[in-house]
């Protein structure tokens, strides 16, 4: 039968309306939370050896639940840091500050060129700036960052790096939020760096304690301005929304004293006035909870402790100090908001006998190879082990032997006639330990007395020192004393009551409020720092040595030392 053309075309539409259709396509499947890997250490100080220090490892079958391993080594580190980034999509390596400054000699005698280029090849990408990096100036501080020799005379000086070339500077960006450039209204480095990770953005704010310019040598922090830390923060939020930010994350350097334990517990102490970075259990408003909202994650440093607290639904992060360990830090964020949804941190050991970079060795090896000469020579023997760790009374024989080798390098006529020296007890960084045959090397005396400050004199009045003796109990701490000089304090007494003025003897004389005496100490006491104002009144000033020089001065002369007895400082209650 034939059909119409018409018809037969409009019964073959309908025959095809009556076919099964393919089904639609279904939605993408939700790709979730956007992963990011924080890598994150503090307080490394230069220390590309391994420094000495252990750090606790689980062990069931120790008293404490804990047996004490050696940690650090730059190699080591580096391999560590590279295989807690490997597999993760996103990761960044931080440093909340002090990453130099105070350092060995084998960083310190290159200026920490050596420190910075073992980062750049450990693949740090960003360093919220350390009080100590300002230990020698702003324009050094510059100078690490960009590069260039550092200038004798008018012109840049590379003989000293061998022939290692130019100093080629930072690859990683340095942030300082709250320090300001007096001339320009500026921050010093930017205030912060953004990353975007699968469309979400996350800003990383680096702030440094404002109370730094206490706390490092005098020259160290002039033409700056250090602002309030959380009145930083809350300035910078509406410049961050503009961008489009929803997340910040504060590398800061400022922690928590935290109690003995493992190295990502959180054990608080009672309590401690100069910790302002604490939890709400601890008495007043912290810094970290007046950030602002914005801020989801608070890394940590300067207490040189290991831990992972939480305080308001904060974590705060810490990974102790000279590379003995590296806090891995996994956060996920929801990509439509922008807000951390999760987070979650461990430290972990950074083991000496572990793997190696590769890349680090030849470095290590040359400055080395440079620095061994004059690290390695012997300055004097000594008769037994002398640590910087104070008694009740708040005496320590390396403190009596630093304050001696001051006060013998101060007090000829023509040297300025000393009578007197006082030190603070946290220039002291390291124990002076013998090598088997009894020597004590120059590097063992750098490492101990790192921060070469010039020896100032002065004279202060009886009244002063007195006043001196009550500023320590709040300020640097209990000082370290000159032989000859002594006193007695009551711990029973209010703070500015506690030195019995009669006991403040100078070899065995009363000291008289009314009279002047000749005092030497270092230039940071001697500015006023840390809390020490009575030291600033001294008059007729007058710059000597270096205090590593003192140092090595006097025991060069004594040959071999054995400590004297205790006693110069005695305590009641």
């Amino acid at each position: 039968m034939n059909m119409h053309p018409r018809l037969l075309a409009a019964a073959l539409l309908a025959l095809a309306g009556c076919a099964t259709q393919a089904p639609a396509p279904a939605p993408p499947a939700d790709p979730g939370p956007v992963a990011v890997k924080i890598i994150a250490f503090n307080d490394f100080h230069g220390n590309l050896r391994t420094p000495g220090l252990r750090v606790p490892v689980p062990d069931a079958t120790a008293s404490t639940g804990f047996r004490m391993e050696l940690a650090g080594g730059i190699e080591q580190f580096a391999a560590k840091a590279k295989a807690l980034r490997a597999g993760a999509k996103h990761s960044i390596l931080v440093s909340a500050g002090d990453m130099v400054g105070a350092t060995p000699l084998l960083s310190a005698f290159f200026r920490d060129e050596p420190t910075i280029e073992a980062m750049n090849l450990a693949g740090v990408d960003l360093n919220a700036v350390g009080n100590h990096e300002f230990d020698y100036g702003v324009e050094h501080l510059k100078r690490l960052q960009k590069g260039g020799c550092v200038e004798r005379n008018g012109k840049p000086d590379c003989a000293d790096r061998g022939d290692r070339g130019p100093y080629a500077g930072a690859r990683f960006g340095f942030l300082a939020a709250n320090v300001i450039e007096q001339a320009t209204g500026k921050p010093l480095f930017p205030p912060y760096a953004i990353r975007e990770f699968d469309g979400v953005k996350l800003a990383f704010i680096g702030l440094v304690l404002k109370n730094t310019p206490l706390i490092v040598r005098p020259n160290g922090t002039v033409g700056l301005t250090f602002k309030d830390e959380a009145d930083t923060v809350r300035a910078l939020v509406p410049e961050l929304a503009a961008q489009d930010v929803k997340s910040a994350v504060v590398v800061m350097h400022e922690g928590i004293g935290i109690r003995p334990g493992g190295l990502s517990d959180c054990n608080l102490p009672e309590g401690d006035p100069r910790d302002r970075l604490a939890q709400p259990a601890m008495k007043g408003k912290t810094v970290a909870d007046a950030f602002d909202p914005m801020v989801q994650l608070v890394i940590t440093g300067h207490t040189h402790r290991y831990y992972v607290c939480e305080s308001n639904g904060r974590l705060i992060t810490s990974a102790g100090s000279n590379g003995i360990a590296l806090t891995e830090i996994d956060v996920a964020f929801d990509r439509l908001s922008g807000r951390m949804v999760s987070s979650r941190a461990v430290n972990h050991r950074v083991d000496p006998a572990g793997p190696k970079d590769p890349a680090l060795t030849p470095l290590l090896n040359a400055y080395v190879a440079m620095a061994e000469p004059l690290e390695n020579r012997v300055v004097a023997r000594f008769t037994m082990e002398l640590p910087p760790i104070a008694n009740a009374a708040g005496e320590s024989a390396l403190g009596n032997l630093v304050a001696d080798a001051h006060l013998a390098a101060s007090a000829a006529p023509d040297k300025g006639g000393a009578v007197i020296a006082f030190n603070n007890p946290r220039s002291l960084r390291a124990a002076l330990i013998p090598q088997p045959d009894g020597g004590i090397r120059y590097g063992d005396l750098f490492k101990a007395q790192p921060f070469q400050n010039d020896l100032v004199l002065m004279n202060l009045t009886g009244r002063q020192i007195k006043d001196i003796l009550e500023q320590q109990f709040t300020g640097a701490g209990i000082l370290n004393i000159s032989a000859g000089f002594t006193y007695t304090w009551d711990n029973a007494r209010p703070a500015g009551q506690k030195v019995l003025a009669e006991s403040i003897l100078l070899n065995g004389t009363a000291v008289q409020s009314d009279l002047q005496y000749r005092v030497v100490a270092n230039a940071f006491l001697a500015a006023g720092s840390e809390g020490m104002a009575a030291f600033a009144q001294g008059t007729d000033r007058q710059v000597g040595v270096l205090d590593l020089e003192a140092l090595v001065g006097y025991l060069s002369a004594a040959g071999t030392y054995t400590p004297p007895p205790m006693g110069r400082i005695k305590r009641l209650n």
